[in-house]
């Protein structure tokens, strides 16, 4: 049996990425060298298709794999450019779908390959001109052609199939030929099948022995051998089992030695786990039990290596071979190679030699994470301050954009007074470079932004700090590369194939006849399966990572609801309020306080239902906000009434409003580009441009009701949206932060954001505008605490108006700290550009730093006494000369990082404060005392 092992090493890589792989390239002669010739012939009808019926010209992007290659990824001596139509790269069209391209005058001089080194394969990807169409294999994978050496050769062209399984006594049919020959024979195991006198063989198989067996195929010529061979299985019935009481979908850890696999295949008919454990073969100790309602399969593998991640798949029924969809890692053979290091240390390689396609990794006895919050409080909806950012593009240039670098600018996000943050979608995506809307796989950390403990450490911080993350869920499509889609996929039906009837989890067709509003392969949230999936989703991230609720992409597909040629479905409907409930339900569940935030921009009386209900919804403002930045004004163009959830009609407010977000053009580039002006004042230059944009964040954060900042909104990022393409890398300019005209921003947006954050009237049902839609507008916020009166003017003139405050007396404005009587004061006049706020309470604006530094804390004051000090629990403030007044208290960190911020009374007789610093880490601290006339300040030390 020596020699069948033997095979093993010789011909396993030719079986993986040459037979599956036959149909789609074909090569004259069929078995070429590297010093002869080759003509390619290329069939777009197999594949996945992507240039079938194409119109334009095809190009070849095509490299080799040699000795020196690290894998079936690692191309070499790449002989083509890609993106560039040159016609030495074009194939010529011999009909519809059919194409050839010439190699000459040999494979090796072609290629560039130095004499000695050895060329195992040629590796191509067809194309249009510019790269943005392509054919690859039916997974995504590269296409190969063996390159033999000289000498004869042997060949089993039929079955094709890498892995190839046939049931006990069904007949098959073998074909097999050699470069040259007299004879020819095959054989399973030491079995004669059949001889052919030719240099080809054709014959039909039926074996009855059940298990793994090497069918191989023996050419002879003169004194020359030549031998090909193929792993088949040959299996038995599919053994019935219940569940193991307690096994989810997915990998289950019985122990640290050992696993149990399920997989939720209704209908499919058997199905085998491959991997490091079988030496990637089809055994009979992997051959999954099939529950007795055919729903799920699901198998024990025992004697696994504690803490060894194993690399792992599933070959369902006879050729769909597939990563498990509930994996928690996903092995990428086409996009791992270029995730650094840095970003992932000792990422497992790839089976490139033993499998191919997306696959799946368990471990047992993995490092678990000690959380340091376990019982966080999420700022409550009304005072949600979001800052939304994708992790790609929030480094520094030149770094990686992991999480643990966002994690790094943690205390910028702190100093802006932002207390949640929104990430766009992190769980797997296709490929590396993406805003992650392309989902394949739903339980896994995108390896492109770090380890799932670097994700954990990355919330852990953030509760440390009083902030909330919420993650950008996509549960409206997916693409090709989900395994819930490739189980049940007809890659012949329509333009790019589809799902069939028999998906559980999608629709056959689009629901959505509307091309500009669906993407991917849309989910069926009619189907039972679904509404399961997507509630073990939801549970999943919160209990495994802490986050504190979810972005729900594009919830308007949320039902199978036919709209036809209706703009983006936004008609009122039932079935999708229905659904939206119930999964809010489950997630309340586990969570009674998650954020359920919905992408939906339908129409008002669905979008209300939905609020009163608890869920918080999308509020896009960008396009009125950004006309009054330019500083347009007619038609009601920058009307902003509609950042107020009243001026909706809802009960409460759930309204997530923003000026921008992800999906919207920037409002400093449309300043800078398309800005109103008139005489010396214009929009368009930079210093007025931003000043614009401090102006509209007046009218914008202290609206009250939930608010979300784009990434660098508040330094008045300029790069438009459509740089670099719109879903492109954007350039990341930290360097603003060291701006004074940008910082300036920041400033008001960290003003603005405490000033929401801490003080009560921003949670006044009692609010209004005034002029909304005019050059001069209004703001006026009534609350018990403080009236809030906020005016501006967008226009490109001067403007005056007569002020409306709300009561009269005295009135404080922020900014300038002066104060004004209304019995004073009959008109403001407004320079273009200007805004004042205006309090019937003092509010000292130094409270709101860009920055706390420490330094600043530390003179000592006798008018105020802290002690015991040090302290482990309670902690008491004593000052010496107090009124009857409010105040404020904030303790911040060495390295000026709020801690804590309390509001206290001081009443008649009263100048005793404390405060439980029992949650504090041990180390030292400083505090300020502020107040209308206090302003105070000291160190403790924390024990």
């Amino acid at each position: 049996m020596k020699i069948y092992k033997h095979l093993i090493l010789l011909f396993f890589l030719w079986l993986v990425v040459n037979s599956a792989f036959s149909q789609i390239i074909t090569a004259a002669p069929e078995f070429p060298t590297a010093d002869s010739a080759v003509t390619i012939t290329f069939d777009a009808t197999e594949g996945n298709q992507g240039l079938m019926d194409f119109s334009e010209d095809v190009y070849a992007h095509t490299g080799v794999i040699t000795e020196n290659s690290s894998g079936s990824s690692d191309w070499k001596y790449v002989a083509t450019e890609w993106g560039e139509a040159n016609d030495a790269y074009k194939l010529e069209q011999v009909n519809t779908n059919l194409y050839t391209f010439e190699i000459t005058p040999s494979i090796r001089e072609y290629y560039g390959v130095p004499d000695g080194e050895k060329i195992e394969q040629m590796a191509f990807v067809f194309r249009n001109g510019d790269g943005t169409e392509e054919a690859k294999t039916a997974d995504g994978g590269d296409i190969f052609y063996k390159v033999f050496q000289s000498g004869l050769q042997a060949s089993i062209s039929n079955p094709s199939q890498s892995r190839f399984i046939a049931a006990s006594g069904e007949y098959f049919t073998v074909d097999a030929s050699a470069s040259s020959a007299d004879s020819m024979k095959l054989y399973a195991g030491d079995q004669l099948l059949h001889t052919s006198t030719s240099k080809s063989l054709s014959t039909t198989v039926s074996l009855n022995t059940e298990g793994g067996k090497w069918l191989w195929t023996r050419a002879y010529y003169n004194d020359e051998r030549a031998t090909d061979s193929l792993y088949i299985y040959i299996r038995g019935d599919v053994n019935e089992a219940e569940l193991p009481q307690g096994a989810h979908n997915g990998v289950n850890y019985v122990n640290d030695t050992a696993v149990t696999l399920v997989l939720h295949a209704p209908g499919k008919e058997f199905a085998y786990a491959i991997g490091g454990f079988s030496g990637w073969l089809l055994k009979e100790d992997y051959y999954m039990n099939k529950t007795p309602d055919g729903s799920h399969f699901w198998v024990t593998l025992n004697n696994v290596e504690a803490g060894r991640e194993y690399v792992y798949q599933y070959l369902v029924d006879d050729s769909i071979t597939i990563a498990d969809p509930y994996t928690e890692k996903v092995l990428d053979p086409w996009n791992d190679k270029y995730i650094d290091a840095e970003t992932y240390p000792n990422l497992i390689s790839y089976p490139d030699e033993k499998t191919d396609g997306l696959a799946s990794v368990f471990q047992t006895d993995q490092e678990s994470y000690n959380w340091e919050v376990t019982n966080f409080t999420a700022p409550a909806r009304e005072d949600l301050v979001v800052y939304e950012l994708l992790v790609r593009d929030f480094t520094e240039d030149g770094e990686v954009g992991n999480i643990n670098g966002v994690m790094d600018k943690l205390d910028y996000l702190d100093s802006l007074g932002v207390n949640a943050i929104e990430l766009m979608p992190v769980n797997e995506f296709e490929g590396n470079d993406s805003w992650g809307y392309n989902p394949s796989f739903y339980f896994a950390f995108d390896k492109a932004y770090g380890r799932k403990q670097d994700l954990k450490a990355f919330v852990d911080s953030c509760h440390k700090r009083g902030m909330a993350v919420i993650v950008d869920m996509v549960l409206n499509h997916s693409y090709g590369q989900s395994p819930f889609v490739q189980l049940y996929f007809d890659e012949n039906a329509g333009e790019y194939g589809q799902p069939t009837a028999a998906n559980p989890w999608y629709n056959e067709e689009h629901n959505f006849a509307n091309e500009a509003a669906h993407w991917g392969f849309d989910f069926n949230h009619e189907s039972p399966h679904t509404k399961a999936l997507i509630d073990s989703i939801n549970n999943y991230w919160m209990q495994e990572y802490n986050v504190d609720g979810f972005r729900f992409d594009f919830t308007k597909g949320f039902s199978n609801t036919q709209w036809g040629s209706n703009s983006w479905g936004s008609e009122y409907d039932t079935a999708r309020i229905s659904n939206l409930k119930r999964m809010t339900d489950e997630i309340w569940k586990t969570n009674e306080d998650a954020y359920v935030i919905l992408e939906h921009l339908a129409v008002n009386a669905e979008e209300k239902e939905l609020a009163n209900y608890g869920m918080m919804l999308w509020g896009n403002m960008n396009y009125n906000y950004n006309e009054a930045t330019m500083g347009y004004h007619s038609e009601g163009k920058s009307d902003l009434s509609g950042i107020s959830y009243k001026n909706r009609n809802w009960n409460d407010p759930r309204l997530v409003g923003y000026m921008e977000s992800h999906d919207e053009e920037r409002l400093m580039f449309k300043n800078l580009e398309y800005g109103n002006s008139s005489g010396d004042y214009d929009v368009t230059q930079l210093s007025t441009a931003l000043d614009r944009i401090e102006l509209a964040a007046n009218f914008f954060i202290p609206v009250p009701g939930p608010k979300m900042i784009w990434q660098f909104g508040e330094l008045g990022y300029d790069i438009s949206i459509d740089e670099n393409g719109r879903v492109g890398k954007k350039p990341v300019k930290w360097e603003y932060y060291e701006q004074q005209d940008r910082k300036d921003i920041y400033q008001v947006y960290a003003t603005l954001n405490t000033l929401k954050r801490e003080e009560p009237a921003f949670s006044s049902s009692d609010f209004n505008f005034r002029n909304s839609d005019g050059e001069v507008k209004e703001l006026v916020i009534r609350h018990d605490d403080m009236d809030v009166y906020v005016i501006g003017n967008f226009g490109v003139t001067q403007n005056a108006l007569k002020p409306g405050f709300t009561q009269e007396g005295k009135w404080y404005e922020l900014y300038s700290s002066d104060s004004i009587k209304t019995s004073e004061v009959s008109e403001i006049t407004l320079e273009p550009g200007e805004y004042r706020f205006y309090t019937t309470k003092f509010l000292d604006k130094n409270e709101f730093p860009v920055s706390i530094s420490p330094e600043s804390y530390m003179d000592s004051n006798e008018s105020i006494k802290g002690f015991p000090n040090p302290v482990t629990n309670t902690f008491y403030l004593r000052l010496t000369e107090a009124n009857p007044q409010t105040v404020l208290v904030r303790f911040v960190d060495k390295q000026g990082r709020s801690v804590k911020t309390s509001r206290k009374q001081l009443n008649a007789g009263s100048n005793m404060l404390s405060f439980n610093l029992n949650s504090f880490q041990a180390g030292i601290y400083f505090y300020n005392v502020h107040g209308e006339n206090i302003s105070k300040s000291g160190k403790v030390i924390v024990k």
